[in-house]
């Protein structure tokens, strides 16, 4: 095992039981919490509604010693901060942090995004994404030990239409953890981040839903790049380039962005 007894925060990482059933697919941060906990992590479950946690659990069937659920607003420094502090009381460290949690917008023009939107939109992946670091870096920075990934996007490299508030947020994240790579590397802490392309979650269903409703191709795919591998990634696949970066495999692996699009970019 690759993580016996060490404590990995996930942020998105619940599973909504009504997107469950309506498209029978799991997310990122819920298979990350699996495979952490299957390599013998204790594991922090961190979602908007701790529903979506407990969910987690019981799908993966998740002992309650090694996994804990916290319900946590990323965009809310104070739950924020008050999330970390309880994981820090049980477990009395962090190994590694990985900001899944974010939230796509709709899939609309610049004009004709509203301002409240795309405000919501750095809220949730931006704002979070860098208040869950700027809580959990000064307990990495104490133990002289860490790793903290987080998700940046093909759309945060490149320019898609239909994407101004997604993608120029995943661009911040991206930026966002180089500098802080830059500044904690004498201080034993990695950060990293992991721009995947077409991802087969519930988010990708939603998105694809919203093509087809807009009447965007043929029942949205048209609108779906899938590279020379002629497919989109699974969850796990993503999943296992996170463990990787979190493990010692990865100890000199830092400041980086790794893109795992199947080469969907690489003509780019």
């Amino acid at each position: 095992m690759d993580f016996p007894n060490q404590v990995v925060i996930i942020t998105g990482a619940g599973i909504n039981a009504k997107q469950w059933e309506k498209y029978h697919k799991l997310g990122i941060g819920c298979v990350l919490a699996q495979k952490f906990y299957e390599e013998g992590a204790k594991v922090a479950i961190l979602d908007i509604d701790e529903e979506f946690g407990q969910e987690t659990i019981r799908h993966f069937n998740l002992s309650t010693d090694r996994s804990m659920v916290i319900a946590t607003d990323v965009s809310d420094e104070n739950a924020v901060e008050n999330a970390v502090a309880k994981v820090v009381e049980r477990w009395g460290r962090i190994d590694a942090l990985v900001n899944t949690a974010g939230w796509g917008g709709p899939q609309k023009r610049a004009e004709d995004y509203t301002f409240s939107t795309f405000r919501r939109v750095y809220e949730i992946n931006t704002f979070g994404t860098y208040l869950m670091m700027a809580k959990t870096l000064p307990i990495m920075q104490k133990q002289k030990k860490g790793s903290i990934v987080n998700f940046g996007s093909v759309s945060g490299m490149f320019g898609y239409s239909l994407e101004i508030g997604y993608g120029s947020s995943k661009w911040s994240i991206i930026g966002m953890s180089k500098n802080a790579a830059v500044e904690n590397g004498k201080n034993g802490v990695r950060v990293n981040s992991v721009s995947p392309g077409w991802v087969d979650t519930p988010m990708f269903a939603s998105v694809l839903a919203g093509y087809k409703e807009d009447g965007i191709g043929n029942d949205g795919w048209d609108n779906v790049t899938v590279g020379p591998m002629g497919r989109i990634a699974s969850p796990e696949e993503i999943a296992n380039v996170v463990l990787f970066l979190c493990s010692e495999k990865a100890s000199y692996i830092n400041g980086a962005n790794l893109l795992v699009d199947g080469g969907m970019t690489a003509g780019n």
